[in-house]
């Protein structure tokens, strides 16, 4: 038997195209892993920014129930919360509604940050802390 026998297979010109899609696929998939990375991050960061200023709220509540009144103005501090330093910034001021506190904790991870930080919580408390606590009608 004579006749010409086709060989199977790839042409070089289809082997380069193939690698140059590949070549191209490659560093966008790179760059899309590497932002979920650096959003995941983030998101802890402003995770444990949101539990700390939490926690400071929670102390400041505690000190002003133990004082029976509200500390006030500025105050500043660091704490160690995730194996990592926090900055903390609280400003207490008094609002337009009497005896009502505004009371603002920014949180970063930088001591320079005080003008963007990572997250900011504001709470209203009342400036006469009680220390009795009056039940509601019909749970006596």
């Amino acid at each position: 038997m004579t006749g010409l026998h086709r060989k199977h297979g790839f042409t070089l010109v289809e082997v380069m195209v193939a690698l140059a899609v590949v070549a191209l696929a490659l560093p966008a998939l790179m760059f899309a892993l590497q932002q979920q990375v650096d959003a995941t991050g983030y998101l802890r960061d402003k995770s444990i920014a949101h539990n700390v200023a939490a926690n400071k709220l929670t102390e400041v509540r505690i000190l002003a129930f133990a004082r029976g009144d509200l500390l006030k103005g500025k105050e500043s501090g660091v704490v160690t919360m995730g194996e990592r330093e926090w900055y903390w910034w609280m400003e207490s001021k008094l609002t337009e509604v009497p005896l009502f506190y505004r009371l603002q904790i920014d949180v970063a991870l930088d001591e320079e940050d005080v003008n963007a930080p990572l997250h900011s919580l504001v709470a209203f408390l009342p400036a006469d802390l009680e220390t009795d606590t009056e039940v509601a009608p019909g749970n006596e």
